[in-house]
């Protein structure tokens, strides 16, 4: 197969990040992963209650790992949806110590500073967090039969302002499931909009 020649009509990026916006300062990110055109990979909703495929269950699994591999983040609430997960990311000081890796497992994801034509990617920020997570979830479905998994490209971040939005969030996040026969994401409900 042969790369797309590219062609400034049709492949034109926009970031969708806040322009100037440091995402590796301190704070909360609500964030959102979705799979590759909404395939429900990650599992199924029964009653209100999730139930996570092998891939979902990886997935919530190295979500889990994430404060193992970066030292300045903390997991806040999340929930791990059929074909997306919510999530909300705090990235914290470290005291006066640099902010570095601590496991060398995913050294090989987290880039030095880099410059890409589309973006710089900063370490230890909320970019390079996520598209390590990504790759090792990916890397790993490749790797046990699952070639088929892909994730849509990019994700979705909101940065948390206040403790009002912060609890707003949570509550929506918990709410997901209840909420999912009315979700955009169900594809029952893209059946009904055709």
């Amino acid at each position: 197969m042969q790369p797309r020649k590219y062609n400034p009509e049709k492949h034109h990026r926009r970031s969708i990040r806040l322009k100037g916006y440091d995402y590796s300062q301190e704070g909360a990110y609500f964030i959102t992963i979705c799979t590759y055109n909404r395939k429900c990979h990650l599992g199924d909703v029964q009653n209100g209650i999730v139930r996570l495929s092998r891939i979902g269950e990886i997935a919530r699994q190295f979500w889990l790992e994430i404060p193992d591999h970066f030292d300045n983040t903390e997991l806040d609430e999340f929930i791990f949806m059929p074909n997306h997960l919510h999530g909300i990311l705090d990235i914290v000081s470290v005291g006066n110590e640099s902010v570095g890796i601590q496991s060398v497992g995913v050294q090989h994801v987290e880039p030095l500073r880099r410059i890409h034509r589309y973006q710089k990617i900063i370490p230890q920020s909320i970019g390079s967090i996520i598209r390590s997570y990504k790759a090792s979830v990916t890397r790993w479905c490749r790797q046990n039969g699952h070639e088929y998994f892909r994730w849509q490209r990019n994700y979705f971040e909101h940065v948390i302002r206040n403790e009002k939005s912060l609890y707003q969030i949570r509550q929506y996040i918990i709410n997901n499931p209840l909420q999912w026969q009315f979700d955009n994401e169900n594809p029952i409900n893209w059946k009904k909009k055709s």
